[in-house]
């Protein structure tokens, strides 16, 4: 315990001697935690969109005036041919354009179904989508207000856990994920490197230190960083966001401690395996990008191809992922955590011993 307390001291004197490696270690998550809050948004706001209105009726100046108060739309664009409508959207300028005919109110009056065109930008298919759904909720909140009785089989939507559908209950949560696992990867990455690079890696291999205490002595500093970064935004949640924790802290934390295990150990292999601070910090990043966008966190795990499916179950994100999102949002149950729990133990035991391994390896 003595030497392996020593090795400790001795990592975290490494990591927290220079100025500029305290403010790199606390200061960018802070930054990250803002930054990313609020720009990988999944709603669709401010957008332009463009109108070609062949009716001029009491119900097309209807929905026209709810397009217009929508915080959704930021501007209308009256449009009066295709070629101006076929322009706008080339240009950009609208991302989205609804077309009324001529008899749209005359069928309303009628008693006859009407119908509205929209044409979309394909080239932002994710954002049109979003858009044609913002214009079929209003265009159907003005068909239900013409015939107020619901007709038969009409439904009633709750959406649980995220009542208000806001999307920073999403992604703050997948954040912890995320920024763990680039500082857990970039810390741990540099430390054999480091010793290798400066020249002190001769002394550890003639010290009476063996090699599980040289192992768990660097694998602490970036525990306790991803730790406290963790708990920042843990604290910070509810304080500042208003997303809610209703889980529990020991089944997150246990969570966590398995999890930054699992990403430690493919840092130590990254770092085993670099000569220089300037592989590792490569080695980190080729394994950073792949940890994050087969995590489920970009895009859903089920939207990937079959054989990219089976890739990430080897990825230790995509169930750490799964774990904070249900910890912070639905109180996940003990017993559910532990379903994700057993193959993330799996992945951090593989990525550990294959690390001391190959540290053996170099040792020799």
């Amino acid at each position: 315990m003595r030497r392996m307390r020593a090795m400790i001291v001795k990592e975290m004197w490494a990591l927290l001697r220079d100025p500029k490696s305290r403010l790199i270690l606390v200061v960018p998550p802070l930054l990250q935690l803002f930054i990313f809050t609020f720009a990988t948004t999944l709603d669709v706001r401010n957008v332009d969109i463009g109108v070609v209105n062949h009716s001029a009726g009491v119900h097309s100046a209807e929905i026209l005036s709810r397009i217009a108060g929508s915080p959704r739309f930021r501007q209308i664009v009256y449009l009066n041919s295709p070629g101006e409508l076929a322009a706008a959207i080339d240009d950009q300028t609208v991302i989205a354009a609804l077309v009324i005919d001529e008899d749209f109110d005359r069928a309303i009056d009628a008693g006859r179904p009407a119908t509205l065109g929209v044409v979309l930008d394909g080239r932002r298919s994710n954002a049109a989508q979003i858009v044609a759904g913002y214009l079929g909720q209003i265009a159907g909140g003005v068909g239900a207000d013409l015939q107020p009785r619901a007709p038969p089989g009409a439904s009633a939507v709750t959406n649980w856990f995220n009542p208000s559908l806001d999307y920073i209950w999403f992604t703050l949560p997948s954040l912890i994920a995320i920024v763990v696992s680039v500082s857990g990867l970039a810390v741990t990455s540099q430390s054999i490197a480091r010793e290798r690079e400066l020249g002190t890696f001769d002394q550890l291999m003639v010290s009476p230190l063996r090699v599980h205490e040289i192992l768990i002595g660097k694998m602490v500093p970036p525990f306790l960083v991803g730790t406290l970064n963790a708990t920042i935004y843990l604290i910070l949640a509810p304080l500042v966001f208003g997303v809610p924790f209703l889980g529990s802290l020991l089944l997150f934390y246990l969570s966590l401690s398995i999890y930054q295990l699992a990403l430690i150990g493919v840092g130590m292999l990254v770092s085993a395996a670099s000569r220089t601070q300037q592989q590792a910090f490569l080695g980190s990043f080729l394994a950073t990008t792949p940890l994050i966008l087969l995590s489920g966190y970009a895009s859903p795990i089920d939207n990937m191809p079959d054989w990219m499916q089976v890739v990430t179950y080897a990825n230790p994100a995509r169930y750490f992922l799964d774990i904070v999102q249900g910890v912070f949002l639905k109180a996940m149950p003990a017993e559910a955590v532990f379903q994700q729990l057993w193959p993330l133990a799996i992945i951090a035991c593989v990525t550990l011993a294959a690390s001391a391994w190959l540290f053996r390896a170099r040792m020799e």
